[in-house]
């Protein structure tokens, strides 16, 4: 979530509704440098989490940061603000406790539908997007990150996933990841998963990694960075910028490739 001092560059808001659920979304943007003087399109990073009291303002100072050091290629970042987080970032579980975090749970497939019909079309619209999509997020975050990987695989082709919570419906999403990895279209496609020192996650993101490398998915490249020296309320901002610099070098701007 933010902190008092995070202010971020330049951007700008507005609103959506969303046909499902029947709501009203507030979407924030930031846009390169050069932005305004060029004729160039961009690639899209989404964020859930995205609100200016969330995670928008120091992602979208590290990507600023970055890209002017040369370190990042440019691209638009699109933060999504929660309504119903917990509703929008979980899938279906069968464990009772689960259930208990929140009064409504399981939407993460509407919310999926939510981007992909409603946002990307309005992003394409409104800013000089290129074909290339991806998804940043952290917690449940992440956990919808690694779901929209399995489960809807065209949407992105670039996921980044924070410690993510695979501990979701008894590790079900890590159970079923050797068959979907299997079952996964050949694609171009790139992965950055990292984790801290929690107990409930570390050890299942692991045993994703695990199954990434039976698996070895065509065209899918990946890295799993480790780091047991933070926590989860620092890994966000600890993990970001190496993160964005290793799923979008600068190197790679530019390129033609149709799935970067």
């Amino acid at each position: 979530m933010a902190h008092a001092d995070d202010v971020p560059p330049a951007h700008e808001s507005f609103s959506l509704a969303s046909a499902s659920p029947a709501e009203t979304r507030r979407i924030n943007v930031y846009t390169p440098p050069g932005y305004a003087t060029s004729a160039r399109r961009f690639p899209v990073l989404y964020m859930p989490d995205g609100g200016l009291q969330e995670d928008f303002p120091h992602l979208a100072r590290a990507l600023d940061e970055g890209i002017r050091a040369g370190e990042i290629q440019p691209l638009i970042l699109v933060g999504i603000e929660n309504t119903e987080r917990r509703r929008d970032m979980t899938g279906p579980t069968a464990v009772a406790d689960d259930r208990k975090i929140a009064p409504r749970v399981g939407g993460s497939a509407t919310f999926r539908a939510f981007i992909a019909k409603q946002l990307v079309p309005e992003i394409q619209k409104r800013y000089r997007a290129d074909a290339h999509r991806g998804v940043i997020g952290e917690s449940l975050a992440g956990l919808f990150a690694i779901e929209s990987l399995l489960h809807e695989p065209a949407l992105f082709d670039t996921v980044i996933a924070i410690s993510p919570s695979l501990w979701w419906n008894d590790a079900g999403i890590v159970r079923d990841a050797p068959a979907l990895l299997r079952s996964l279209p050949a694609a171009s496609r790139h992965l950055f998963l990292t984790s801290a020192d929690e107990e409930n996650i570390a050890p299942n993101v692991a045993a994703f990694d695990r199954a990434l490398r039976a698996a070895k998915p065509p065209g899918l490249v990946w890295t799993y960075v480790p780091r047991p020296e933070q926590r989860h309320d620092t890994i966000y901002r600890a993990s970001e910028r190496a993160a964005l610099r290793w799923a979008y070098p600068a190197s790679r701007a530019g390129d033609d490739d149709p799935a970067r």
